[in-house]
């Protein structure tokens, strides 16, 4: 290949259309026209002599190529930013600025208070727009459109080089049933927990989860009596009936009702849930940013 006369600036937009998977949005992160990102775009698949990226109703998807380029090209654009730009350092104390923060529920109940009540005490300038999501790929096509800075919930199924994640807050599971149920007062042990009238938390309106997984691969299934999308219901739920559900422990001891409920450990195996810090390549080096990440993740340690 010959390098001489190429422009750099061919690279800038390959970064941003590996980012956005949309020629209008890598326009406007990179400041130019559409038609200048077209062109640009047509002059790549040129140089390299690869079409690096097929349209779809779901957006640009990159071919194999283009997947090679994608790390190599991006380290070395922030290489060169390094060496030849100086940004500004971000002053928390003084700023005046608005970050967007994507949550679950579980975070937005078990992380929020802590975070909102540190702002107020040393970033008083510093304000939150919280954007609500479920289904844990949402957090993709907020970030990919600019909606929010940062999220945290469920690490998403369609993240690629573009999004990055960071491991942040760890749960296990309990199994809840009302101090006045029966089953209190026994061991909790599979049989009696088969015998149970079961919720179950699907936030994507799935009629299985996790548990119900684990008991399938042992040949066995339990009685689901309710399905809800808000883990958050379920505590005052469970305190109000027969029924029993197996959820996250920080959600049962946040519960107002979590005095009426008794947790015992669930008689099968199952993992550790684990929610991520999710944000888009675009914003890994942003002063603003990178502040806001460490300032989320410093207070989640605390928990």
């Amino acid at each position: 290949m010959d390098f001489h006369g190429i422009d750099l600036n061919l690279l800038v937009a390959f970064n941003a259309l590996m980012n956005e998977r949309n020629v209008t949005r890598a326009a406007i992160q990179t400041g130019v026209s559409q038609p200048a990102m077209s062109a640009a775009l047509s002059r790549l698949r040129i140089l390299l002599g690869d079409p690096l990226f097929q349209r779809s109703n779901a957006g640009l998807i990159p071919t194999s190529r283009a997947r090679d380029l994608a790390s190599p090209i991006a380290a070395a654009l922030q290489q060169i930013e390094q060496v030849m730009i100086t940004q500004p350092g971000f002053k928390p104390e003084t700023a005046q600025v608005t970050f967007k923060l994507g949550l679950q529920d579980y975070p937005t109940v078990v992380l929020l208070p802590t975070l909102m009540q540190a702002l107020a005490q040393t970033c008083p300038g510093v304000s939150l727009n919280v954007v609500s999501f479920n289904d844990r790929n949402a957090a993709v096509d907020l970030l990919d459109a600019g909606a929010i800075d940062v999220a945290l919930g469920v690490p998403p199924t369609n993240r690629d080089a573009r999004i990055l994640t960071q491991p942040l807050l760890r749960d296990e599971f309990v199994t809840i049933v009302s101090r006045e149920h029966r089953a209190a007062r026994e061991p909790m042990d599979l049989k009696t927990y088969l015998d149970l009238q079961h919720v179950l938390v699907s936030p994507e309106g799935q009629l299985h989860g996790l548990v119900d997984q684990t008991l399938a691969q042992q040949g066995k299934q339990r009685k689901l009596a309710l399905t809800v999308p808000h883990i958050f219901a379920v505590p005052a739920i469970i305190a109000r009936t027969d029924m029993a559900a197996t959820i996250l422990k920080r959600v049962a001891l946040h519960s107002q009702t979590s005095y009426q409920l008794m947790l015992f450990s669930p008689p099968l195996a199952l993992p550790e849930i684990v929610f991520d810090l999710i944000w888009h390549r675009r914003s890994n080096n942003s002063p603003a940013q990178v502040w806001f990440r460490e300032f989320i993740a410093a207070h989640a340690s605390t928990l």
